[in-house]
């Protein structure tokens, strides 16, 4: 692991422009909000809304055109983020964000493939697309929203949730042991992994814009509040006490073990950069297994 930011996708040669001031009345990234689909789904205190403005800037300040953005999600809360974009984007069917992003990349490489959805859509029903993109190591970036729950399907169990947390369907409690997802994609061989939670804008956003400029699988875990649904099964409170939380819960340990990631209920959440290498793409190694052609 290198905490330089070496092994990065070519930068682009012109500074990217500030973006237009918004006219009066609309909303200040309108230039990349489809700002007719306004107003959006997400529940107040609601994390996903912080991170897709993480993203545009993200976007935005890596200097690449928007014409080569692809954004990729699922079905879910997080799945209607590529609704919202003013970018070539597609609403996939559930758990399938991943292939279709596989196949948009390996059809034109030179699209900056972003997949964005929640922990349900990508961990779940998408597990096993998402440990093979990282074990192909496919040029496309995944950034997971994780919130613990199944939001939009009425608070479910989901493969995140931390031991003895209730949800609808675990209403004693939470048997199961919870996904490690950093570790997950990691031990898969994705080329980068980090984890910030939506009260870490600005970490967030460089942690996209370094999985966008990043050749390889990049993956994001971006930890979110659901207080409509996760904090009131739990007793937490708002959605202002769980950003507090994780102020006053999160240790930034960059490099840290993937295997030492488990997010336990209501205990101490690490976060940080703890992979970025350089490896050989899927499509690198199909042109090594192709010389001359």
């Amino acid at each position: 692991m290198s905490e330089s930011g070496a092994g990065t996708r070519e930068q682009a040669q012109v500074p990217p422009k500030r973006p237009p001031v918004p006219e009066p009345g609309h909303h200040p990234r309108d230039w990349l909000l489809r700002d007719d689909r306004l107003p959006h789904i997400w529940c107040p205190t609601c994390g996903i809304g912080t991170a897709v403005n993480s993203l545009i800037e993200a976007i935005h300040e890596s200097g690449h055109p928007e014409e080569k953005f692809v954004v990729v999600s699922g079905i879910g809360c997080t799945g209607r983020v590529a609704g919202y974009l003013k970018l070539d984007s597609f609403h996939t069917t559930h758990g399938r964000a991943i292939p279709f992003a596989t196949g948009l990349h390996l059809a034109n490489p030179e699209l900056k493939i972003i997949v964005m959805s929640g922990d349900g859509d990508l961990v779940a029903i998408g597990g096993n697309h998402l440990i093979h993109a990282a074990r192909r190591n496919i040029d496309i970036t995944v950034i997971c929203v994780n919130n613990f729950i199944y939001g939009m399907t009425g608070g479910q169990l989901a493969p995140t949730t931390p031991h003895t947390a209730r949800t609808t369907t675990s209403p004693y409690g939470n048997h199961e042991y919870p996904f490690n997802v950093p570790h997950l994609v990691a031990s898969c061989g994705a080329s980068y992994v980090a984890r910030w939670t939506s009260l870490h804008v600005r970490r967030m956003k460089r942690a996209m814009l370094e999985a966008i400029q990043k050749k390889g699988f990049s993956f994001v875990e971006v930890i979110a509040p659901c207080s409509t649904l996760y904090a009131r099964k739990n007793r937490l409170g708002t959605g202002y006490d769980l950003m507090k939380f994780y102020h006053d819960n999160c240790e930034v340990r960059h490099g840290a073990d993937t295997a030492d990631l488990d997010i336990g209920f209501q205990t101490k959440i690490v976060v940080g950069k703890f992979v970025d290498m350089e490896k050989p793409t899927f499509l690198d190694r199909v042109a090594e297994g192709a010389p001359g052609r």
